[in-house]
């Protein structure tokens, strides 16, 4: 069984994560809306001009770098969100115990907050990775086409 010293510096190691995960979360919100006006910048301007200057390999090399960025929103700010959830439950349930509820009250807005923007920004990156995708697909196939031709 876990000693209580190891349990005390396993809890006083997760008690410090909870501000990194808050400033992560916001840090990818930021990222999440920049990315969303470079993906609209890219469908109207962007993907047009590469498809006119005829360089296959560029636009691959952008489309595999703009979706990986969008990948990574999809996949970590959930699992950051989830993080921010579990941190605070842990006083949040020892403050019930103590009677104390307004850390419990506290405890339970960071949580629910830190899951809905890791949740909010990861459906963000998801959508921005499938449109990109498509929108880089259909202008490779163009140029393919444009190339046979």
């Amino acid at each position: 069984m876990l000693s209580s010293i190891s349990i005390g510096i396993m809890h006083g190691l997760v008690g410090y994560l909870l501000e990194p995960v808050i400033y992560l979360l916001l840090l990818f919100s930021a990222i999440a809306l920049l990315d969303v006006g470079i993906a609209l910048s890219e469908r109207f301007k962007a993907i047009p001009l590469w498809i006119k200057s005829g360089d296959m390999e560029g636009l691959e090399r952008l489309a595999t770098r703009r979706i990986e960025r969008s990948d990574f929103l999809a996949r970590i700010a959930p699992m950051l969100g989830l993080m921010g959830t579990l941190i605070p439950l842990g006083p949040g349930l020892s403050a019930l115990g103590s009677g104390e509820l307004s850390i419990l009250t506290t405890a339970m807005s960071v949580a629910f907050d830190t899951t809905v923007l890791g949740l909010l920004i990861g459906i963000a990156g998801f959508v921005l990775g499938r449109v990109r995708r498509r929108w880089y697909d259909t202008a490779l196939t163009t140029m393919e086409q444009q190339q046979g031709a």
